[in-house]
Formats: C-alpha cells, structure tokens, sequence
C-alpha cells in the first residue's frame, strides 16, 4: 500500500477543490501570486494548447529554464495530458543539449532566452538550423527527427517558436472534454517525468520516473516535516532536479502548502523571501545555507517564522546544522537521502529527531520502502555498524533508464532491489549513516579510507568553512588523501596547521597529504559538489607548486 494511486493531475484538483482560494505559488520578487484555482485554470489552458498542436500521451516535452513562473505551468500541463516532461540542467553547454534531445526523443522543447549570459536561442539555432526558416509547428530537423515543437517559455516572439502565451490562448479556445478525454488514456504507472543523471561517468541517463513514484515519495518526505496547508516553503534549489520537483512540489501539493519560489539561488533573495513571506520552510545544500548564514546582512532579516526545511544533496557539516538551527530557529530541519533512481528519497530524518539524530545519520526508512545494507563484493547484507552499500526497494524505484535496458539490469535486480552506489552503516535504531560513495572511497596502498571520516574530523579545527576530501593519484600508494578546505574570511590556517593538527589524532594513512587552500568547490547546477573532479584539480595545483619549487 501507498498513501495514493491517484495520478498528480488528478491529486492537484483534489486540492483545488478542497482549497480554490488558498496561495500555491509566490514568486516574492516580482510579487506574483497564483491561487491554487488559478494556477490550475493556467495549467489547463495549457495543456489543451499542447493538445492543439499534437502534444499527446507519452510524447517527450523538454522544459530547458531557471525556476521561471511557468516551469511548474509545463510541469503541470504535460501532467495533465500524459506526456512526459523531460527536464534539462540548465548549465548545460551545445554538446550537452545535443544529447539529451537525441537520447530522449523529444517532441518539444520549452525553453527560456538564455541563463548566466549564455544564450540558449542561439544555441539552438545552431543545432538546428531549420528553425531558422520554418513556421512553428512544422519543423523537420535533420539530426533530430523526433523535435517537431519549439517553445519560448516567454512573450516574446523568436522565428520558428510558439510562446507560453500563444498557447495558453489557444487552450483556452479548446473545449474542456478534450482534456477529460486525454486524462483517461493514463494512469499513475505511466512515466509522467525524465530526468538525466549527472553524469560523471560517461554520457548522462535519462530516469524514468512515475507519477506513483514521485508524487508518494514527495508526501513521505512532506509528513516527516510536519507539513499542513498553513506551511510556506522558501525554494531556492533548481525545479530541473528531484530536489526541486519532489521534495518540494510533491511534498507541497500533497499537503495543500504553498511553494515561495526564487528563480534561482541567491542568499540575499532568499533571506529577503523568508521574511517577506513569512516562510515556515526553506531547502537547500549545505553551501547555501552556509552562503545564508555568511550573508553580511543576514542579521538584518527576521528569521522567527522558519521552523523546518531540509538540507540535502552533500554531506551536512555539523557545525553548519548547529548553525542553521540555532540561528535560522530551524529546529526541525530534517536531511533526505536518496538518489534520481530512488525518485529521490528513501530516508530521512524527522522533524522530531534528536540533535543527534540529524547530524550525525540521514534518518530511517519512508513507509513502504524497505532498505538494506550488503557486502558490496558477496553481496550479503552486513549487520549493526558495519559498512557497505545501501540499497531500496519499494514504490520508489524508477521504471528504468530510457533506452538503456543493460545499464538499467546493472543497478536494478532481478527482485526489485535498486544499487545505489553509495556506503553506508546502520545503527541500533534503524538509523542509517552515509559514509562515502564506493567511487568515492580512497583507497591508499590496500588501506580503505572514507572521505566523511576525515571531513568530520578536520570540522574540528577553528577557522575552517568547509571541507573536501578526494584521493589524489599517486604512483608509490595508487591515491593519496587531498583535502580542499574554504577557510573563514579572518582564519590564519597553513597546511601545516592541519597535518599537525591531524597527526596523532587520526591513523597516519588517513592525514591528507597535501592540503589546498581553496575558495570554492566545482559544484553542478543543483548545488552538489563533483567530488571526482577535486582529484584532478589537486594534481594542476600540485603541478604549479612543482614549477614554483615549492615541492
């Protein structure tokens, strides 16, 4: 059993029948507002304009935007008529977008101008020429014969393009039965979403997910939190990952709150939003709420209202959760682990956990998920505080990779269990604690050392920020430990403050080798540190520190 087999279409009018007048959707900048009957009647007009042009079950609709009011319009429309929405990172490059348009046959695309100065229109004008000549609605590309609509998230105008607006116009122009038709041709089994993994092994993978699997994890995740309709959920995180869609929209939808969203990151925006809105939740990794809690003005805002929220996505220091706590009076912030594949999550801590509890594990298992620890070579589970990787197995797992049958067996068994790749111990309680990634794990002359271990470990010393630990390759050990530390503005720290605070206090073979003094950690799009990218990043400061006679 599942709290829901509805699918998300019909799960949000449920709502919007109960609560017609009550705020879904806030954008505190701009100041705009949409009830949930609104929002609703927005989504449906655009869904029958997808309709209109041929948009139908199962076709692939990409949304290429920051967290822009109609990201959730497209998310909701395309739900509403069976199609699968396709999400693509918004930091993605021409070589990147090329892929994922090939790889997911995609029918449409939505997609904004531009992000962060790159332009995305020309972008795709250069991958498909065509669009430059063609009326909307009538593209034949060459290199992508599945693409057939293009459409600008926006008012403007742009050759070869339908707009939001257009659309929205020629839904309402539709007779509602065409959408209660096209409700009946789907269920909740149906994929209703794709996202692509990172990727840091070759080409990303596209992740089916169902509205059974995402729309249930997000109201697991919204129960530990103690959601009701009166919460207020400051997003700041990008709507294109799981973050985004699921441990906020699905965890708000399904208790009836309201989502107060930021179109992107920004520390100042979000302080500004919590007051302004009188925020009861905010999300974030942990680099965002230390940007938040080192915001020069940040005592300037009221922070009284926050009770809850979730920081994810990386390892959550715990002087930074003392600090989110005590300061931001989140005293019920909770953390979510899980991956993509797993539609994310699969545990989390609750509200109500102890101090402990929160820093130190990631929580216990959803309701309907059951949750194991094995020997990552036998395969045999380990007991009580031994290590090895996690798995799940439930409601949540995705449906597959698209296309990607092989790849698909390789994580997924025969009886249902999903590998997540990830080390992990479980306690007494049930609670599980994440210790490191099996890629992750350095492993220095036959010595099998955890990066978490020495992060925890070298949080200890004043004047540090934060903190990586990577294997550097090395041709004596095979790797080295590297550790690549953010220092306080006024810290007075040398690497040999570190490697003399840590010897004697942790095994020899765990002392990082060499200590880089950093001022920002590579990061994806969704705030995630790329940890396999810090190893190579030590070998070129290695390498200038050589050419300076330093080593």
């Amino acid at each position: 059993m599942v709290f829901t087999e509805k699918t998300i279409a019909d799960f949000f009018e449920m709502q919007v029948e109960k609560q017609p007048d009550h705020e879904f959707l806030i954008y505190p900048d701009r100041d705009l507002r949409y009830s949930y009957k609104e929002f609703n009647e927005r989504a449906n007009n655009l869904a029958k304009g997808l309709l209109a042009i041929g948009i139908k079950k199962g076709d692939h609709v990409g949304i290429w935007a920051k967290n822009v009011p109609d990201w959730l319009t497209f998310m909701f429309a395309t739900a509403k008529i069976g199609a699968v929405l396709v999400t693509v990172n918004t930091a993605y490059k021409s070589h990147e977008l090329e892929y994922v348009l090939d790889q997911s046959d995609m029918k449409a695309l939505a997609m904004t101008d531009e992000f962060r100065g790159t332009s995305y229109i020309e972008m795709l004008y250069e991958l498909v020429p065509e669009l430059k000549t063609c009326q909307r609605g009538h593209l034949k590309s060459d290199k992508f014969p599945f693409l057939e609509y293009v459409i600008h998230v926006g008012q403007e105008k742009h050759r070869g393009m339908y707009n939001t607006n257009e659309l929205i116009l020629l839904g309402k122009n539709q007779s509602d039965d065409v959408l209660v038709e096209a409700k009946k041709k789907f269920d909740n089994n149906d994929v209703i979403n794709m996202q692509y993994t990172s990727g840091t092994e070759g080409f990303p993978k596209g992740v089916m997910l169902s509205s059974r699997n995402i729309l249930n994890d997000g109201y697991y995740i919204g129960e530990n939190m103690n959601y009701t309709n009166k919460d207020r959920v400051c997003l700041p995180v990008p709507l294109f990952h799981c973050f985004g869609t699921v441990l906020g929209i699905m965890a708000i939808i399904t208790h009836g709150a309201t989502v107060v969203m930021l179109e992107e990151f920004d520390a100042l925006l979000a302080l500004s939003a919590i007051q302004k809105e009188k925020c009861t939740a905010i999300y974030g990794v942990p680099t965002m709420f230390i940007a938040e809690l080192n915001h020069p003005m940040f005592d300037m805002f009221d922070m009284s209202s926050l009770r809850t929220g979730i920081m994810a996505g990386s390892t959550c220091p715990v002087e930074t959760m003392k600090e989110v706590i005590d300061k931001m009076n989140m005293t019920e912030i909770t953390s979510v682990y899980g991956l993509t594949e797993a539609s994310p999550g699969f545990t989390q801590t609750n509200a109500s956990d102890s101090f402990e509890k929160k820093v130190n594990t990631v929580g216990t298992p959803f309701p309907n998920i059951e949750v194991k620890i094995v020997d990552p070579e036998t395969g045999e589970e380990v007991g009580v505080g031994e290590k090895g990787e996690i798995m799940c197995r439930g409601f949540n797992v995705m449906k597959g990779y698209y296309k990607m049958p092989e790849k698909t067996a390789e994580v997924i068994e025969p009886d249902g269990w999903l590998h997540s790749g990830d080390l992990a111990t479980v306690d007494e309680d049930g609670y599980y604690s994440i210790v490191g990634r099996i890629k992750d794990m350095i492993i220095r002359g036959g010595e099998n050392i955890y990066p978490r271990e020495i992060e925890e470990f070298l949080f200890t010393i004043d004047g540090i920020r934060d903190v990586q630990v990577a294997g550097i390759p090395d041709e004596k050990y095979g790797e080295i430990v590297g550790a690549f530390i953010i220092k306080e503005e006024d810290a007075d720290l040398t690497e040999e403050d570190i490697r003399d605070y840590a010897i004697g206090k942790i095994a020899r073979y765990k002392v990082p080798k060499y200590v880089f003094f950093v001022d920002e950690f590579p990061l994806t799009t969704s705030g995630k540190i790329q940890k396999y990218k810090l190893g190579d990043i030590g070998l070129k400061l290695l390498e200038e520190r050589k050419k300076n006679g330093e080593l």
